[in-house]
């Protein structure tokens, strides 16, 4: 596989770790654990951040343009389907933020609208991971050239520093730490 299809399903495993962590808050919450606001904020923080500005974007913006040119349709293709899907993450990540701010108020109904919150972004997350990483990231392999790859590359390493204070190391480091603490 190539390195920046590689790098995206990479990305999707660092994911995967910090939805292993909002699941395990899921369950805490459920059996009445304590779980602090902080914990939560900064799991909703490293969606917003890593999920979406940081990963998402690479792919709406250099992905997605180098398999139109190889011949993949957005509008009304695969391609509108994944920006559709990533378009309902970004809404259920503004849902957890909404229940967030309720959660604050330490109400036993704010802690089940972030729960129902969190578990809609994680189930329907896990489906679209599978989908790029089975039908997306195998047909780009198969279609997109050399020129495309070596684009792509460079335009990933640009990107990185632009769309977020963080590197992916300090967020590969940050989505472990979520997992250890909060997986159940």
């Amino acid at each position: 596989m190539s390195e920046p299809l590689h790098t995206l399903k990479h990305e999707h495993r660092v994911i995967e770790r910090a939805l292993r962590a909002l699941d395990g808050v899921c369950i805490r919450l459920e059996w009445g654990d304590p779980v602090p606001s902080a914990a939560l904020t900064q799991l909703v923080e490293f969606i917003n951040e890593f999920a979406d500005r940081f990963h998402h974007r690479k792919e709406e913006a250099y992905l997605f343009p180098a398999l139109e040119r190889r011949g993949i349709v957005r509008k009304g293709g695969p391609l509108a389907a994944i920006q559709g899907q990533h378009e309902i993450e970004r809404e259920l990540t503004a849902e957890m933020r909404r229940a967030l701010e309720e959660f604050k108020d330490l109400h036993s109904e704010s802690r089940q609208n972030f729960v129902k919150a969190a578990r809609r972004y994680v189930d329907h997350l896990i489906a679209h991971m599978q989908t790029e990483d089975s039908i997306l990231f195998r047909l780009a392999e198969e279609i997109l050239e050399e020129t495309d790859i070596v684009e792509m590359k460079e335009a990933f390493e640009r990107a990185e520093s632009e769309l977020s204070p963080r590197t992916r190391a300090e967020y590969e480091t940050l989505a472990s730490e979520l997992e250890d603490t909060w997986v159940v």
